[in-house]
């Protein structure tokens, strides 16, 4: 029969037209980062990449956490693989919901693509490591529409951002180490204070769900354009500010619950509390840095866990858990992957030159390649050499 060069290798061609060949072997391993328990793909996005020719191989167990079973994805067209060394051993694309920790690394191999949140400028190690791979790296978080959106860090900023109140809330009650107040306060009692640092994604669902509950809440933000448009789109009870060290040390002074939710894309974030400012917190008072995979907005910030996701520095309680929606796995995993699996599927048909060539909203997401840096902020994190993507393309 004779055959034609397809950017994931040769597909046949049969009876001269292509009929349904298997295009890409797509791997969804099981999350083994702590307390992960979100999955990459769901069943339905299974079936429609098996639709469209290619092969689909779930390590055994992957979707459990989310609610998915094996037989789930047997019946929509998987080929569940016993365990993490089969998936990766198949698969020329992988999609993951976290970047690969150490004990996945000596599976990847140069030339695989890898789809998933990596976080590069917080962790030179986790650079350094997908570099000397030699794969090519696709990270969600930087993929940007021309607007400035990130379509595939949104909705887990509108998970965590809603989460963080959730678990702000829970840390202020006394048995948590907390000082004791409740969030929406009751008749005759005031309401706590909730300082939101940042207006994006994060900040203004965190602000809504705080107003929602009841709660004196304060936002602050860059962007005058930004504030007008909260100030008129959130709660009465949200006040925004104008963000400068004045005004922020000004509302620390008065706050039980203070979130951070800055975001510079694919950078690292900035330390906007620094440690002697928590003098001017309440003992007891909680601060939550959704920032935290980018390095946290403050000062203090060192990575948690859903199993031990608080620390006290100088009687303040600390929540920075690196993988906040992960708490939610079954709400979290259908969010993302509605963003996602247009993405994957292009990447799938195309080959991952062609889909960057032609979506330059994925093509932001290229950050290693060839054991190169392709995305700026990360080689200005740590003063690595850069190459621009189009020169892989």
């Amino acid at each position: 029969m004779p055959s034609s060069v397809h950017p994931w290798g040769t597909m046949t061609l049969i009876d001269g037209s292509y009929g349904k060949v298997i295009q890409v072997h797509i791997g969804v391993p099981k999350e083994i980062k702590a307390n992960e328990h979100r999955v990459a793909l769901v069943p339905a996005g299974v079936a429609a990449l098996v639709a469209a020719g290619h092969s689909v191989w779930v390590e055994q167990g992957a979707g459990l956490g989310s609610g998915f079973s094996d037989d789930h994805y047997r019946a929509t067209g998987a080929q569940i693989a016993p365990d993490a060394d089969a998936t990766w051993a198949a698969a020329q694309l992988i999609v993951k919901v976290k970047e690969p920790i150490r004990a996945e690394w000596p599976r990847i191999r140069a030339g695989q693509v890898i789809f998933t949140y990596f976080h590069f400028a917080a962790d030179r190690e986790l650079t350094e490591a997908h570099l000397a791979s030699g794969a090519t790296c696709i990270a969600y978080e930087t993929v940007a529409l021309p607007s400035g959106e990130l379509p595939l860090l949104t909705p887990m900023s509108e998970v965590a951002g809603r989460m963080a109140v959730h678990e702000g809330a829970k840390y202020l009650e006394k048995h948590h180490g907390g000082s004791g107040v409740l969030l929406g306060g009751v008749p005759g009692v005031a309401a706590a204070h909730v300082l939101v640092i940042g207006g994006g994604v994060v900040g203004s669902n965190a602000a809504r769900m705080a107003a929602g509950l009841g709660a004196r809440v304060t936002l602050l933000d860059l962007s005058l354009e930004r504030l007008r448009h909260l100030a008129d789109t959130l709660p009465a009870n949200v006040q925004t500010l104008y963000s400068n060290r004045h005004n922020l040390l000004e509302q620390l002074a008065s706050a039980d619950l203070v979130i951070g939710g800055v975001l510079i894309p694919g950078a690292a974030a900035p330390k906007l509390i620094r440690r002697e400012d928590l003098k001017l917190l309440r003992p007891g008072s909680v601060i939550v840095d959704v920032a935290v995979d980018q390095g946290g907005c403050f000062e203090t910030t060192h990575p948690t866990t859903h199993q031990e996701p608080t620390y006290l520095v100088d009687g303040i309680v600390h929540y920075a858990v690196a993988n906040m929606p992960g708490g939610v796995p079954r709400t979290s995993t259908l969010a993302l992957t509605n963003a996602t699996f247009p993405y994957l599927l292009q990447l799938a048909d195309k080959g991952w030159q062609q889909a960057l060539r032609d979506n330059p909203a994925l093509r932001q997401g290229l950050n290693v390649v060839a054991g190169q840096v392709s995305y700026r902020a990360v080689a200005k994190a740590f003063d690595l050499p850069y190459a621009a993507a189009d020169g892989f393309l």
